[in-house]
């Protein structure tokens, strides 16, 4: 079993490769849900749906979220009627907000609704929000906090960074599954995603940190920096802003104490030794996914050095 714990534009890509590389019945994602937010009144999970999406083969290739191919109906008509348009949901990604948000206004827990939007794409993995519970990543900037759609969205990240936090994290609780999906599997794996929005939010809830120190299986990390600078996103700003080297050794001292083995791109050889000072593994690979065959590449490559590390 393979536990992969995964936000953003990067984890949706790595997944693509997994589900390839090993049985889709034997993955189990750990969705970010730091950054789900309240849009045109529906219940809006950004990157849930991107690996929802990207998984059943739907995300729209040029941006790596949304649908491909969708229309814009809905908020051209909205913004008629006055609503901001930097928020910008396709008509068919509308459809899944508001079934979303119908299911939740009758009640069902957020495990329950996004385990029907997998069955609803056919998806044959499995899907887990980090809690049911609302957690939300504030950007802390010189004005006070900001919205992480704010701050990712409309502001384009362009804010003084003074730290980040997790409203709501400290009351929540894991959802049902996902303590066990850390426990059981034989190899635990964070994706490419921003380590401070992506992957923090879903360690900062009480008891996930501690699941994955303690886990049997080998806890493997990917760096989402190479060479110095980010594929898609704001990890390297947010890193540097934060007093965080940027780089594949910065993210693996994020890391440390968490994982066994760090994945570091071939741009990134020269790290390797110093990744292995912190007491961990260091697999240098080619970790640009720029194919369906790169993404399998780099899965395969990750479990089989995973798999070589077992505990036994």
């Amino acid at each position: 079993m393979y536990t992969v714990f995964a936000g953003g534009v990067g984890a949706s890509r790595f997944l693509q490769g997994l589900v390839r590389a090993v049985p889709p019945e034997e993955v189990t994602v750990v969705s970010n849900t730091g950054d789900d937010a309240e849009m045109f009144g529906l219940h809006v999970s950004p990157d849930t749906d991107i690996c929802v999406y990207a998984l059943a083969g739907a995300v729209n290739p040029e941006t790596g979220w949304g649908l491909a191919g969708d229309s814009f109906a809905v908020v051209d008509q909205l913004q008629r009627f006055g609503y901001p348009r930097w928020f910008n949901l396709g008509d068919r990604d509308l459809a899944t907000a508001i079934h979303r948000t119908r299911l939740l206004r009758e009640g069902w827990p957020l495990h329950r609704v996004v385990a029907d939007l997998v069955r609803a794409w056919g998806l044959g993995c499995t899907i887990l929000p980090m809690s049911d519970d609302p957690v939300r990543t504030r950007i802390l900037g010189p004005d006070g906090e900001v919205a992480f759609q704010d701050y990712m969205v409309r502001l384009r990240t362009e804010v003084d960074l003074r730290g980040v936090e997790f409203a709501g994290a400290t009351a929540a609780r894991p959802a049902p599954g996902v303590l066990e999906a850390v426990a059981e599997a034989e190899v635990v794996i964070l994706a490419p995603s921003n380590p401070i929005v992506s992957i923090g939010p879903i360690l900062a809830v009480p008891g996930i940190r501690e699941a994955l120190a303690g886990a049997r299986g080998i806890r493997t990390a990917i760096s989402p920096i190479i060479a110095g600078q980010v594929v898609k996103g704001p990890a390297a700003k947010m890193l540097e802003a934060l007093g965080h080297e940027v780089s594949a050794l910065g993210v693996a001292r994020v890391y440390r104490g968490l994982i066994d083995l760090m994945v570091v791109d071939e741009q990134d050889r020269a790290l390797a030794p110093a990744v292995e000072q912190l007491g961990m593994a260091c697999l240098v690979t080619d970790t640009m996914m720029t194919s369906d065959e790169r993404k399998r590449e780099l899965a395969e490559a990750v479990c089989a050095r995973a798999r070589s590390l077992g505990r036994g």
